[in-house]
Formats: C-alpha cells, sequence, structure tokens
C-alpha cells in the first residue's frame, strides 16, 4: 500500500485519510531520526514490524511517499 504522508514538527499526532496521513513528531530533521521516527509511528498505527514500511520519496522533505510491504 503506498501512502502520502505530510509532516509537521513539534506536534504529537497520526491520522490517515485514505490514502494520505497526516503525522506529527517531535524529532528534529537531522540525520535521520525525523525519518526514523516516522517509520516507527505509522508501524506501530498499522501493527506491522518497522521494516515493513519504506519511505520511498521524500527523505529531505515534509511531503514523503512512504510504502507498507506486506
Amino acid at each position: 500500500m503506498i501512502y502520502k504522508v505530510l509532516v509537521e514538527f513539534s506536534k504529537e499526532f497520526l491520522e490517515i485519510k485514505e490514502n494520505q496521513i497526516n503525522i506529527g513528531i517531535k524529532s528534529k530533521p537531522f540525520k535521520g531520526e525525523a525519518n526514523r521516527e516516522i517509520i516507527k509511528k505509522i508501524a506501530d498505527h498499522l501493527g506491522v514490524p518497522p521494516t515493513l514500511v519504506r519511505i520511498r520519496s521524500g527523505h529531505k522533505s515534509q511531503k514523503k511517499t512512504t510504502e507498507i510491504l506486506q
């Protein structure tokens, strides 16, 4: 499943609407910390291991595309 992700900083939330995930994170975008938190939060919310969540594009952007592998 492919999702578009919109990231907001300094907030804590996660909402999914169809193929869009809006997520708030506390980590700073430094050395991949923010991306790791995004992957972990999405995996926890969907009940899958973090190894099945991949960021396909937008590694350095607030707009990302993620893929949930099955």
